[in-house]
């Protein structure tokens, strides 16, 4: 499908049941790297970000696959800049 309107599905909530069956499969690859990569003695928590997280029931799969809480922020896309402006010394 044209670029357009895959990023106008993806910012359709009611159309999240149609994607998360096609991207599901690369979901689990990321959280199979982040089990080789994540030291689970020292983490209780995985926070998501960025705008890939805004897909329905991402946050189950990388919990299911990791064993990990995870959360999902209520505002994704400010999470990043949000983290930057609090750490910055103005």
């Amino acid at each position: 499908i044209p670029f357009a309107e895959a990023e106008a599905m993806k910012q359709d909530y009611a159309r999240h049941k149609e994607i998360l069956p096609v991207v599901k499969a690369v979901i689990e690859k990321m959280a199979t790297i982040i089990n080789r990569y994540i030291d689970k003695s020292m983490t209780d928590t995985i926070y998501l970000c960025g705008g890939t997280c805004c897909l329905t029931g991402i946050e189950k799969i990388i919990e299911g696959e990791t064993g990990i809480k995870t959360i999902k922020p209520k505002n994704p896309f400010l999470v990043t800049p949000a983290g930057i402006a609090m750490n910055c010394l103005i």
